[in-house]
């Protein structure tokens, strides 16, 4: 199910802020960036950087997934492993704020989204 609409102007706003803190200057971003994408109920963070083979195509590489659990009402977190599929967030499994979450992969303190 789809993040309903009265969490989606939350959601939207949160997730702003958040590129508009991490996403890298202006003259640096044909190198690496950052967006979001929001499909379903699911938030991904997403950063891209040019191929290894073909530097004119810039390489998607997911960091983080926010989904949200409309059964419980709650934001749950995830990140990617080496193995490529996504994990739930030991640290912080649940929220009931996407801002929370988001926070959570802005500080990174286990190192599991940004190394």
């Amino acid at each position: 199910m789809a993040v309903p609409k009265a969490e989606l102007a939350t959601c939207l706003a949160a997730v702003g802020e958040f590129l508009e803190k991490r996403r890298p200057p202006a003259e640096y971003r044909h190198q690496v960036d950052m967006r979001v994408d929001i499909t379903g109920s699911d938030v991904v963070i997403v950063s891209m950087r040019p191929g290894f083979k073909d530097k004119t195509k810039m390489v998607d590489h997911p960091i983080a997934k926010v989904k949200w659990n409309n059964t419980q009402k709650v934001w749950q977190l995830y990140w990617m492993r080496a193995d490529l599929q996504w994990h739930a967030y030991p640290n912080l499994p649940q929220t009931n704020s996407i801002r929370t979450a988001l926070a959570e992969v802005d500080l990174d303190p286990a190192g599991c989204f940004f190394g």
